[in-house]
């Protein structure tokens, strides 16, 4: 007897959708493996080790996105996708637990480079698989597929041979490898693509930024792991989290509401190209960005709270003062781009506020620790507070017009 197998359920036109408890566990696998980027960065504390981590957290990011349009065209409760996504997540976490030897292999057992490599190509590959199978019945999204593998077959083909190399020509691959993947991805198009349930699309990158953030938050606890709280502990993780808390405010309080209400209004032939370019590609800034800021905190508690130099730190230096000023440069920059590519609005404040740190970053390292977090975090919140004085009625009726999308 021939047992039938049912096809997943594609989603047609507009259809309101919410995450589901899946997707929130397997952004749990996402979240662990940003937490081993911060720690890789934090043991390979120089520019090239802060270039290979920022082209780690853009391999992931690719990788996850792939699921949140595969997740948008069909519901991840049917049971087909639920195993794929639980397959998927197994070959994540690996790749996860190989990023201490992304790039260079550590004594014993298997090659670390080549491990991840492999995870990663599974990764794409049942993604690219699923999406061709729930293609069946749309000839156009299918048409979009077949332009998009030579962009999966080289990205990745390139990652494994890049795990033969060592030292800046290793690094130089990987580079190769993700362009490859992006920009393949930027010229097949998207007019094939689908986004039926587009307040799903914006929460679900919503949640990633919400996941990225608390990785910051972890980063402040294990700067200070193990140590004797003091005054200076407290008030560096109190500036920490508020830092935390502005970069929190900054997305929520009113972008992410104009965001979804863009996608959301968007005409359908269209909205695939304003998601791939205002969520698949400028909420990469922003992710790489939390990451960069959740290394500077780290580095900030763990100066603060070594009291045998310096009661309030020792001043961060290189790599690690620009990954925490440089990180809230390239948050605020990143929004500005997104506003942009929404409600086509330019961001006078957050770009002023990106110059102010800017400006600010040559004469940073006089400071100590503690006072260059409170430069950080001090600029974000004042460009915040400006905001929400000068746009107070505009942002108050964005609110209420918008939330209930």
């Amino acid at each position: 007897m021939w047992v039938q197998i049912r096809r997943p359920q594609v989603r047609q036109g507009t259809q309101q959708a919410v995450v589901t408890p899946l997707e929130l566990f397997f952004d749990l696998v996402f979240v662990f493996a940003l937490t081993q980027v911060t720690a890789y960065m934090a043991h390979e504390l120089s520019w090239h080790g802060l270039l290979r981590g920022v082209l780690i957290v853009v391999l992931l990011w690719w990788a996850w996105t792939g699921y949140a349009w595969l997740a948008n065209v069909v519901s991840a409760e049917q049971s087909q996708i639920k195993v794929v996504m639980l397959v998927s997540m197994v070959a994540m976490f690996l790749l996860a637990l190989c990023i201490p030897e992304a790039f260079d292999d550590g004594p014993g057992g298997l090659s670390g480079p080549i491990v991840l490599a492999f995870c990663y190509l599974i990764f794409r590959a049942m993604h690219l698989i699923l999406f061709w199978l729930v293609s069946e019945a749309d000839p156009a999204l299918r048409r979009q597929i077949l332009r998009f593998t030579p962009a999966v077959i080289g990205g990745t083909g390139l990652l494994l041979i890049a795990a033969q190399f060592h030292g800046w020509v290793q690094t130089a691959l990987w580079a190769g490898a993700l362009a490859v993947d992006y920009v393949g991805t930027a010229l097949g198009g998207a007019s094939g693509w689908r986004l039926p349930a587009p307040g799903h699309f914006a929460e679900r990158h919503g949640l990633i930024i919400i996941v990225a953030l608390g990785e910051s938050i972890v980063a402040i606890g294990v700067g200070v792991a193990e140590r004797p709280i003091s005054t200076t502990i407290v008030g560096a993780s109190m500036l920490g989290l508020a830092l935390a808390s502005a970069m929190w405010w900054a997305y929520f309080d009113v972008s992410a509401l104009q965001g979804e209400h863009a996608l959301s209004t968007e005409p359908i032939e269209t909205r695939p190209r304003l998601a791939r370019n205002a969520f698949s590609y400028a909420h990469l800034p922003l992710v790489i960005s939390i990451v960069l800021v959740a290394l500077g905190l780290k580095k900030v508690l763990e100066d603060v709270a070594d009291t045998a130099h310096s009661t309030l730190g020792v001043p961060l230096q290189g790599p690690a003062l620009a990954a925490l000023l440089g990180g809230v440069v390239l948050y605020l920059l990143a929004h500005v781009l997104f506003k942009w590519l929404t409600v086509h609005l330019l961001s006078v404040v957050r770009l002023s506020a990106a110059a102010v740190l800017l400006a600010a970053l040559p004469f940073a390292p006089a400071l100590p620790a503690l006072g260059q977090l409170a430069l950080a975090a001090g600029v974000l919140i004042v460009a915040l507070a400006v905001e929400s004085i000068v746009y107070a009625e505009p942002r108050q009726r964005i609110r209420t017009e918008l939330s209930h999308y």
